[in-house]
C-alpha cells in the first residue's frame, strides 16, 4: 500500500514545495520512501511550469534538504482518492479545494499537525519574505503530520 501525501498551497513555489521536500527528507530518515507518494500543488495556475521561488529553494539548500519539482495546478486526480492525505498551508487554500472540488475526507491544514498550535496557517513567504520562519512552522507540521500517518496506518 503507498500512502499518497499532496501538499497544496496557491501557487505552489514557496509553501508547498517546501513541505514536500521537508517531509519526503523526514519519511527518507524513517526508512519509510518505499511507502508514501509525496507531491505538492497549487490551487492556482500562474506558476505552473517554474521552478520553486528562490527562498524556498535557497532555505531549503540552506538545511541540507534537495528539491527540484516545478509548479503544477491541483488537478481531480489529485484528490480523486479519498485516502490521499491533502495537507493545506491554510484555510483559504482550502476553502478553494472545496469550492473546486468539493469536500475530501483526509483534508487537513499543516499545522492542525503543529506541536506549537500558535498559528492555524502557514504565512505565504511570497509577501513576507520570512522564508525562516515558514521553514520551522512547515518542519514542526510535517513532524507532526509523519507521526499522525505512522500511528493512523500502522507504520
Amino acid at each position: 500500500m503507498t500512502i499518497n501525501v499532496l501538499f497544496v498551497c496557491l501557487g505552489n513555489i514557496c509553501r508547498s514545495p517546501m513541505a514536500e521536500a521537508v517531509f519526503r527528507q523526514l519519511v527518507d530518515e524513517a526508512g519509510l520512501s518505499d511507502k508514501f507518494h509525496i507531491d505538492s500543488a497549487g490551487t492556482g495556475n500562474w506558476h505552473v511550469g517554474e521552478k520553486a521561488h528562490h527562498g524556498t529553494r535557497a532555505i531549503l539548500k540552506e538545511h541540507g534538504i534537495a528539491y527540484n519539482g516545478r509548479a503544477r495546478q491541483v488537478t481531480l486526480q489529485d484528490v480523486a482518492n479519498p485516502q490521499t492525505y491533502i495537507i493545506t498551508m491554510d484555510q483559504s487554500n482550502g476553502n478553494d479545494l472545496r469550492r473546486t472540488f468539493g469536500s475530501h475526507p483526509n483534508q487537513y491544514r499543516l499545522l492542525d499537525f503543529s506541536s506549537q498550535q500558535a498559528e492555524g496557517d502557514v504565512p505565504d513567504p511570497y509577501y513576507t519574505n520570512n522564508f525562516e520562519n515558514v521553514y520551522r512552522l512547515v518542519t514542526d507540521g510535517c513532524r507532526g503530520l509523519l507521526e499522525t500517518i505512522r500511528q493512523r496506518e500502522g507504520l
